[in-house]
């Protein structure tokens, strides 16, 4: 570490004396309450180690009685039992040595754990624990972490694998206050009293016995799923779907809760036996419906005897469905291409195809698009689909055909912001923004079809001040000189007419639309 060349007041040197002073004045006065709490705890802790030492115990007696009785499926995994039962027991008294060594450093050679004496001493715990030159710390950290990577590779359970990790987790440990995270070792032993660390090494073995039970009790209940030594069996029936398309294949699993690989249940269904071992039950459908069944298997055993066990259950076949709707309406227009949306639940889109009527049904990618052609005929959209490698009409839908609806002339302009905008009268326009546009222009533009017409031609009717209209042609959608002229004249708060609008859609009809009001600003 570098020396600092900041020069310190010897007023603030007598400051930062002070607060070291009282740094270790708090330091050393640990609460005799809080003592006396790590006290219980530890006694605690002790019943609740022998207690489960007791029930692991009792789970590795059932594996030995177990491999007495049947080596071949027992034995291989009483081994395994007893290696766990061995290195847990030599991990366990690692730490309980541990234990005695800080009690000792505290104490004496007399000390003893179940009555500490100098409970509050500070460094009894790190000298043992963080000795540079003996790490025992550091050597517990490791045995750990191999007694917890052993235990884990037994467990067939994720969550109690995850549990178990997080017990025995000796992961480093960033505290409030502390730069950079410390070590394992350092955040459970530096600066502890002795009747904490001990408590903490306790809660360690309490950990380390869990680990060994849940270990063990993985073990056995291996044996028991291999040999179906359970208490209780019952028949399941697990199908694929309970509906069914007609036509369709309906498909169900019958096992039970334990099945013994070696020796494979014989199912009846409906009092016909399954003809093959793996319980698999199918049938095709032919009508639509609610349809029950039943049945038993019998479970041969070891010792000769045969146990029956009853099973029920029903399936329903429905009518193939699709959902085909048009996106725009509930009705297609002529001459125009109209979005439609097709799909049948459960096949993919690469299953189903359609075909029309009364016009054309093309499709780009999972979307399709109708463009039918006579209107006043119905359009008949009919759906097929490949279930189970089997083409089936699943839907026909129709549709009526209208003409498109008469668009909307207007005027365009540009306003403030540079922005089109359609001028479609019934409120004053100024004078330069009608010299500034073009001509007029035709549109259905209601949010739901929005489909431009070609304007063919259009009159403009004037009022002089005897009242007698004047007629102007247009030069096709465009303004002629002479309606522009006319234009110019206009003062503010006149008005005229645009009339006799003709247009042409996509459709190919051509149209007379609406007169326009315009009253010039």
């Amino acid at each position: 570490m570098g020396s600092s060349n900041t020069r310190l007041s010897p007023r603030q040197k007598m400051i930062n004396l002070m607060y070291i002073v009282l740094t270790a004045m708090l330091a050393l006065n640990v609460s005799s309450d809080v003592l006396d709490g790590f006290t219980q705890v530890e006694d605690g802790l002790s019943r609740s180690n022998a207690n489960v030492t007791q029930r692991n115990d009792a789970i590795l007696r059932s594996l030995e009685a177990f491999s007495l009785q049947n080596p071949d499926k027992g034995k291989p995994w009483y081994d395994k039992a007893s290696e766990v039962r061995r290195i847990t027991d030599s991990l366990y008294a690692n730490v309980e040595q541990l234990k005695l060594a800080i009690v000792h450093k505290a104490d004496g050679p007399d000390g003893k754990v179940n009555d500490i004496l100098n409970r509050d001493d500070l460094e009894a715990a790190a000298v043992v624990m963080l000795n540079p030159g003996n790490p025992r710390g550091a050597k517990l950290r490791q045995s750990i972490d191999s007694y917890r990577s052993y235990i884990a590779s037994l467990m067939t359970d994720s969550l109690k694998r995850s549990n178990i990790e997080t017990a025995l987790s000796t992961a480093p440990v960033r505290r409030k206050g502390v730069i950079g995270a410390q070590s394992w070792e350092e955040s459970k032993f530096d600066n502890q009293p002795v009747v904490a660390a001990v408590t903490l090494l306790s809660k360690l073995q309490n950990d380390i016995r869990y680990a060994e039970g849940e270990a063990l009790a993985t073990l056995l209940s291996n044996v028991d799923a291999g040999d179906v030594r359970v208490n209780e069996l019952n028949a399941f029936v697990i199908p694929q779907s309970r509906f069914v398309m007609r036509g369709g294949k309906y498909s169900a699993n019958i096992v039970l809760a334990a099945v013994d690989t070696t020796q494979r249940p014989i199912v009846y269904v409906n009092g016909t036996k399954l003809a093959n071992d793996r319980g698999l039950y199918e049938l095709v459908t032919g009508k639509t419906g609610t349809f029950d069944y039943k049945g038993y298997l019998e479970v041969p055993h070891g010792d000769g005897s045969v146990t029956r066990h009853d099973f029920n259950s029903s399936y329903t076949v429905i009518e193939p469905t699709a959902t085909v709707s048009a996106t725009m309406m509930n009705v297609l227009y002529a001459g125009i291409d109209n979005p439609i949306s097709i799909s049948v639940p459960g096949v993919a889109m690469s299953g189903v195809s359609a075909t029309m009527t009364n016009g054309t049904l093309t499709r780009n990618g999972d979307a399709w698009v109708a463009r039918p052609t006579k209107v006043g005929s119905e359009a008949v959209v009919t759906v097929t689909a490949s279930i189970d490698g089997r083409p089936q009409t699943v839907a026909t839908t129709t549709f009526r055909v209208r003409k498109l609806p008469d668009p909307t002339p207007y005027i365009p302009f540009k306003d403030s912001n540079g922005n089109t905008d359609r001028y479609k009268g019934g409120k004053p326009i100024s004078k330069t923004l009608l010299l500034a546009s073009p001509g007029i222009e035709a549109a259905i533009d209601d949010d739901l079809l929005n489909i431009r017409f070609k304007v063919l031609s259009f009159e403009t009717v004037f009022f002089d001040s005897m009242g007698n209209a004047i007629p102007e042609v247009s030069n096709g959608d465009q303004f002629s000189q002479r309606q522009k002229d006319s234009f110019r004249r206009l003062s503010r708060g006149k008005r005229f007419y645009i009339s006799r609008v003709k247009a042409i859609g996509p459709d190919g009809i051509t149209r007379d639309l609406a007169p326009l009001e315009v009253i010039v600003n």
